[in-house]
């Protein structure tokens, strides 16, 4: 007998939370616990990247409090099994991911197991299992940072990826946190189409993937969501966005390296329509990011193209989920420091979207969007996909 299971997929990086802690905090809390009274699921998946932010070391201790605040709420009362797995030891260097997967069951949902990946069996969830630092000998997750030999040029990062295993009514399915490799400066972005930095993230992807479907373990549908970091084509977004400007690139007076691209209107008194730097990346006519929830600019957004043979997304059909204004009055603006794009996703294979349950008539449908796209959230905007599994009781 076919039976369904409404399910919550949530992906927030909030490193820029944890840095603005005393601000945001209420706000981000509010949005989530709106978004599980609206949609009201019986299996919440909540994944973090950057947990800690920035200043780790010392944000660390507020960790414990924002997972208590979301565990403990009124609001999630009636989730009374749940898995939380937080790797906040940033003294273990060669391990620290700083990525965080919490998992919540309704008290309705009555067969629900998790994978020990070291007993190699599905384990029935039972009551509250939180594992908050070192998540060495933690055998329900399995971990792993991007080993050091893949991009010797990048200094240490925290990225990785942190993967568990379920069955929901027999219906087993992985879930991946995953966090990729940003760009590090907006020109060498501009070098190239596609550019350095999505090649690596390219290569950081495929090896997710790799991992994820090796025979170590029999292969299920999965569901890879997190910080991807993917950008726009930016060399190809430039041109269009300078097409009709007079594009001036500054050298250092000590080398021949750019320093700051600066295209100007022809027309129009000689305005900069558009400055970049290696963390600037101002452009006059911002409302085009947000206009139609920035519909124009998707076909600069290619970089999952290169895994449609593997992964497949709903629609996109809100802005860039990043960079946004970290000033708490300034919600939907985005900062001049990167070029807004689509970094937050929820990606699935192809075998995970078979067992999204698509008929008309069912009450919400499929929603893919932004927590809080009127409030400030930090500088990404957490990013929800919630549908109904399709599952069953034998």
């Amino acid at each position: 007998m076919g039976t369904y299971t409404d399910a919550l997929l949530v992906t927030a990086n909030v490193g820029s939370l944890f840095d603005n802690l005393g601000e945001i905090e209420s706000e981000w809390l509010r949005e989530f616990f709106t978004t599980i009274h609206t949609y009201r699921p019986r299996f919440v998946a909540l994944h973090f990247q950057e947990v800690g932010g920035k200043e780790y070391m010392s944000n660390m201790s507020h960790t414990e409090n924002f997972i208590w605040k979301i565990e403990s709420s009124e609001e999630m009362r009636d989730f009374d099994r749940v898995c939380i797995y937080v790797d906040s030891n940033f003294k273990a260097v060669d391990s620290f991911t700083a990525l965080g997967s919490m998992y919540f069951v309704h008290k309705t949902l009555k067969n629900i197991y998790q994978y020990d990946f070291n007993a190699k069996e599905f384990k029935a969830v039972s009551g509250r299992n939180r594992f908050v630092g070192s998540l060495d000998g933690v055998t329900m997750i399995e971990k792993e940072k991007f080993p050091k030999n893949f991009w010797p040029d990048f200094k240490w990062s925290r990225k990785g990826y942190m993967r568990s295993r379920w069955i929901i009514h027999n219906q087993g399915l992985d879930l991946v946190n995953v966090h990729l490799f940003h760009d590090a400066s907006n020109l060498i972005a501009c070098n190239s189409s596609p550019s350095i930095y999505s090649a690596n993230r390219r290569n950081a992807l495929r090896y997710v993937i790799d991992r994820i479907s090796d025979s170590s373990y029999t292969s299920l549908p999965f569901f890879l969501f997190g910080d991807f970091n993917f950008r726009l084509d930016t060399l190809s977004l430039v041109q269009a966005l300078a097409r009709s400007a007079e594009v001036q690139t500054v050298k250092k007076d000590s080398s021949n390296e750019v320093e700051k691209i600066i295209c100007e209107d022809k027309d129009d008194d000689h305005r900069v329509l558009l400055h970049i730097e290696t963390k600037q990346f101002a452009y006059l006519h911002q409302a085009v990011f947000r206009e139609d929830n920035g519909r124009e600019l998707l076909k600069y957004d290619k970089e999952v193209m290169a895994f449609h043979d593997v992964l497949t997304e709903e629609d996109i059909t809100f802005p860039p989920s990043y960079p946004y204004s970290e000033e708490y009055t300034k919600p939907t603006q985005y900062m001049n420091t990167r070029c807004p794009s689509w970094c937050d996703r929820i990606l699935m294979s192809h075998t995970a979207r078979d067992i999204m349950h698509r008929e008309d008539g069912s009450e919400m449908g499929i929603v893919y969007n932004t927590l809080g796209p009127t409030v400030c959230m930090g500088d990404h905007k957490p990013v929800f996909l919630f549908f109904t599994l399709k599952t069953s009781r034998h």
